[in-house]
């Protein structure tokens, strides 16, 4: 299992290049049947990093392009009335996938936006009062331009905490960008790629997480984490236990890309920034950049000490 991890890792790597650590964060993400936030400017290769893993990984992708006149029912679907069977028939939307990018989300509404609380949490859908179940696996991987851009809605901070992870992508640097000025049309090398694993593969990997091991000592240095963020002048607002939750799986599947069977808390501080980061917003208020994200963490990570 853990050489067709790597395969996969490999192979988005040839697509999205110089970016190893976001992938393999992304690839912990989906590992820990997690959805996805990417925050970056336009061109640095969001969208691109979703299409290579979903077609690495061997899932159902659809794309759908928020802009601020997007409904709801365009992302879930609609009912319709078939006069030859004289009752409504439901047309699934783009939700109805295993891997949906929601391309730039906080250019839509945030009534557009709520449309994807149910699926992230639920997996699955009410429509006309009946529940409608998502494929399985089922993933949201979301791409986000900065808030000072023109045309853009903060997402909420429920919306937020429904990612258990959120990345940033950066600029290349000058190797990896002189790779892809010399290197093949990005679009073209994504049709040649084939799949590495099966959403089977996937499903047993996300199992193999479950199984992970996390000691007691583990547990209280992630409570500690937890307690420090609701307690500290420096925060306004702590982490929720959803969040605790979410630390949790993420550094399972951290250990498991070491190819080990217990959480370290080198674990722990690995993925925190991504996992904590977009939820936590300092005291003063304000929007905080992806840098100042990371400095909050490090502050925690500074102040809570190792069991």
């Amino acid at each position: 299992m853990l050489e067709k991890i790597q395969s996969v890792a490999s192979q988005v790597g040839q697509v999205v290049v110089g970016k190893q650590p976001q992938i393999r964060l992304a690839l912990a993400c989906m590992l820990a049947r997690g959805h996805l936030l990417v925050e970056d400017l336009p061109g640095v290769g969001k969208t691109t990093l979703a299409h290579a893993l979903s077609i690495s990984l061997g899932l159902q992708f659809k794309r759908v392009q928020f802009t601020n006149d997007l409904l709801p029912a365009d992302i879930t679907g609609v009912s319709v009335f078939d006069r030859q069977q004289s009752q409504f028939v439901f047309h699934p939307g783009p939700v109805f996938s295993q891997v949906l990018l929601a391309d730039e989300i906080n250019r839509a509404s945030p009534k557009t936006q709520s449309a994807l609380l149910e699926s992230m949490e639920e997996r699955q859908v009410s429509i006309d009062g009946k529940a409608q179940p998502l494929p399985e696996p089922f993933f949201v991987i979301a791409t986000q331009n900065p808030q000072d851009q023109i045309g853009t809605f903060p997402l909420p901070e429920s919306q937020l905490d429904r990612f258990l992870m959120c990345i940033e992508l950066g600029y290349p640097d000058p190797k990896s960008e002189r790779a892809l000025l010399e290197g093949q049309d990005r679009r073209e090398l994504l049709e040649t790629l084939p799949a590495q694993m099966s959403s089977d593969d996937l499903r047993a990997g996300q199992k193999l997480v479950r199984a992970i091991r996390c000691a007691p000592p583990l547990l209280d240095y992630v409570q500690n984490l937890l307690t420090y963020t609701r307690r500290s002048p420096l925060l306004a607002e702590g982490l929720s236990p959803r969040a605790g939750l979410s630390l949790i799986q993420a550094a399972r599947a951290w250990a498991l890309l070491d190819g080990r069977n217990h959480v370290l808390p080198d674990d722990v501080q690995a993925v925190l920034v991504a996992v904590a980061g977009h939820r936590l917003r300092p005291a003063k208020g304000g929007a905080v950049s992806h840098r100042g994200r990371a400095e909050l963490v490090a502050e925690v990570v500074k102040s809570v000490p190792i069991p």
